[in-house]
Parts: structure tokens; C-alpha cells; sequence
């Protein structure tokens, strides 16, 4: 009866390693941009950015939002429903 070499197991082994380090490094430089909050520029400021130079590139206008109402309306639609269990 022959014994296993555990040698031969070692290359394999190694190569899987590499492999699966190669698609964690991989994954990591994917998904490394969710890991900081966005930057919010106020209009002014995108004005003179290559967002306002892009828009006027496009012949649209960077204008800031309108303020919102003191007292909004009511959306339409159906009440939302009351969660089974709000814990």
C-alpha cells in the first residue's frame, strides 16, 4: 500500500492561495469607493469644477436646488404598512 506524498499536495495548495488572494486584492479594489461618503459640491462650487465645464460643454446650466417648502404635501398613494415585527 502506498502513502500519500504531502509533497504533492503543497503545489496545488500554494497555487490555490495565490489564486484566491489574487481575487480577494481583486474584490477589494472593486468595491473600495462605498467604503467613503460621496463629496457633495455646492453649485457654486461645481460651477467652476469640471462638472460646470462639462455641463456647459453639454449647454446645460449648473443651478442649485430650490429650497423646500415649509410645509410639504402630503404624498399620494396608499399608507405604508405597519411592519410584523419592529424589533
Amino acid at each position: 500500500m502506498m502513502t500519500a506524498n504531502p509533497h504533492r499536495r503543497a503545489g496545488p495548495a500554494l497555487v490555490s492561495t495565490a489564486i484566491a488572494l489574487l481575487c480577494v486584492g481583486a474584490l477589494t479594489m472593486l468595491v473600495r469607493d462605498r467604503w467613503h461618503p460621496p463629496e457633495i459640491k455646492s453649485a457654486e462650487a461645481a460651477r467652476h469644477s469640471m462638472t460646470g465645464q462639462v455641463a456647459r460643454a453639454a449647454g446645460a446650466r449648473v443651478m442649485p436646488t430650490d429650497p423646500s417648502l415649509a410645509v410639504e404635501p402630503k404624498p399620494e398613494g396608499p399608507q405604508r404598512a405597519q411592519p410584523a415585527n419592529p424589533f
